[in-house]
């Protein structure tokens, strides 16, 4: 180009998913400037000629559901996923402590134990037998309860008379003192992740980490992240600093670049199906008691208020509800407030409800591999009810947005993992689970791209992931969608990943 300085790239012999013939995409200023058939676009001085050679090109894809300094940290502890039962948790632990122990005074922590299916009970005695003084502290994958060992007990500040295992309220005020690392760690840490997820054609992320988003994405800005879009989900501690500053949902924030937008406003209403604290209408079968329709963090009379706060300052609503009654109750709180938002998991439906979340105006924000982990859980501890739990092509019939995540680190944020769960209901050679449920594969990736056409849309920010296969060509190729190999990714007309 002689010399000439780059003012707009033009991927060249590009596809767009399912369309016939390539296309030329000219990006300008961060920005798609045209769509067009081949040799069609501006050959002037300035403008960088990248030759896609057939690949497919969509919009830049989203997680719409992440806490990312705990998928950092995860990405780092002891993977307890394929434990089967305490017992096996146990030896997972035993072998990490003998191969690589922590230094005196820092807890092992572990990530990932699901016990709803497990023969044995996770206790502290279990754990104590084979760690002894080393303090063990293990987070379920639901993020709703952890598994101590009574070093890890004294470590937290736990107190006596615990069995070790530890659940909603009781469990939530000690995660902040096992996740703490200092500032500079936890960024480079999250950096990496992001980066990581730039490499499976990521560009965007709601993060609803419990901490205080703005300022920790204002510092990490500041120092150079430029990884990804964020969003950042304010909590209930934070609002009134959020409402302060007048940052409505969807306001870009000064002096990042773009990158951070304020996010909704997140509550938690109910516990998980794992833990077996979702708040539903029927008892949990080996449950009495209180708690044995789960657990309603956030009553009507404390949800609506501060609801109704949050709108009343342009803040929409992502509420956190699981069991068929908490989904109902936060359907209410929508329509008693008049907000806007998006229910968060809406994992187990009345259908009598479902109508409802498109005449509200709501977003279903669902996480479709949480089926795959939680299929026989749910089989077990929803018995007969199954028909109505991760309903998502009878969300999609009813006229009602869906956006896919992953609850990263409750599973790996990678959309590709999400976009397939979503369209097979099916993972590990398994028959599909309830494939009434099954999404289409277009719907899956509309649900995954923040809005944005498949088509892509001139106009739109240049947020785009350059594929090496087409979608529909992946679909039965070995490792399905899951495996999709991304070739590139474009933030704003800039390189985040790039093979080729």
């Amino acid at each position: 180009m002689n010399g000439s300085p780059v003012e707009a790239v033009l991927l060249t012999d590009a596809r767009l998913v399912g369309a016939a013939r390539p296309v030329d995409v000219l990006v300008r200023d961060g920005r798609i400037v045209a769509v067009g058939p081949r040799d069609t676009a501006d050959g002037r001085a300035g403008v960088e000629r990248i030759d896609l050679d057939g690949r497919t090109v969509v919009p830049g894809l989203w997680d719409a559901h992440t806490h990312m300094t705990q998928w950092a940290l995860a990405r780092r502890r002891v993977d307890l996923s394929s434990a089967s039962s305490a017992a096996e948790a146990v030896a997972i632990v035993a072998r990490r402590l003998a191969e690589q122990p922590p230094p005196d005074g820092v807890p092992l922590v572990g990530h990932g134990f699901r016990d709803g299916l497990w023969p044995d009970v996770p206790t502290a005695v279990l754990l104590d037998a084979a760690v002894g003084e080393t303090p063990v502290v293990l987070v379920s994958g639901d993020l709703h309860s952890g598994w101590l060992s009574s070093a890890g007990l004294r470590f937290v500040g736990a107190g006596e008379g615990s069995t070790g295992l530890l659940r909603e309220g009781a469990w939530m005020p000690f995660t902040a003192s096992i996740d703490h690392v200092p500032d500079d760690v936890a960024d480079a840490w999250v950096e990496e992740a992001a980066r990581a997820a730039a490499a499976r054609g990521v560009v965007g992320v709601v993060d609803y980490e419990i901490a205080d988003n703005l300022d920790v994405w204002r510092r990490r800005m500041a120092h150079g992240s430029t990884a990804l879009r964020v969003r950042a989900g304010v909590w209930e501690a934070f609002l009134d600093r959020v409402v302060a500053e007048e940052l409505a949902t969807g306001d870009v924030v000064v002096g990042t670049g773009g990158l951070l937008a304020q996010g909704p406003l997140k509550v938690i209403t109910d516990g998980s199906l794992n833990s077996r604290t979702a708040f539903c209408v029927e008892p949990y079968p080996d449950l009495t008691g209180d708690g044995a329709r789960g657990v309603l963090s956030i009553p009507p009379e404390l949800l609506v208020p501060l609801m109704g706060y949050a709108h009343a300052h342009g803040l929409t609503c992502a509420i956190h509800a699981i069991g068929d009654t908490a989904n109902t109750l936060a359907l209410d709180a929508f329509a008693t407030t008049g907000a806007r938002g998006s229910i968060e998991h809406a994992q187990l439906l009345d259908p009598a409800d479902i109508p409802r979340f498109a005449e509200l105006g709501l977003v279903a924000s669902v996480q479709p591999e949480h089926a795959m982990d939680d299929r026989d859980v749910a089989d077990r501890h929803w018995p007969g009810r199954t028909d109505r739990a991760f309903m998502f092509r009878s969300l999609v019939d009813a006229g009602v947005t869906l956006v896919l995540g992953s609850d990263a680190p409750v599973a790996p944020l990678d959309p590709w993992i999400a976009i397939d769960a979503g369209v097979t209901r099916a993972r590990d050679g398994r028959e599909p689970w309830h494939p009434e449920q099954r999404l289409d594969l277009r719907t899956a990736l509309a649900s995954s791209t923040d809005g944005r056409p498949l088509t892509l849309a001139v106009g739109a920010p240049a947020d785009l992931a350059v594929l090496e296969v087409d979608p529909d060509d992946q679909v039965d190729a070995p490792g399905g969608l899951r495996a999709m190999p991304v070739a590139g990714t474009l933030l704003a007309g800039r390189w985040t990943h790039r093979t080729f």
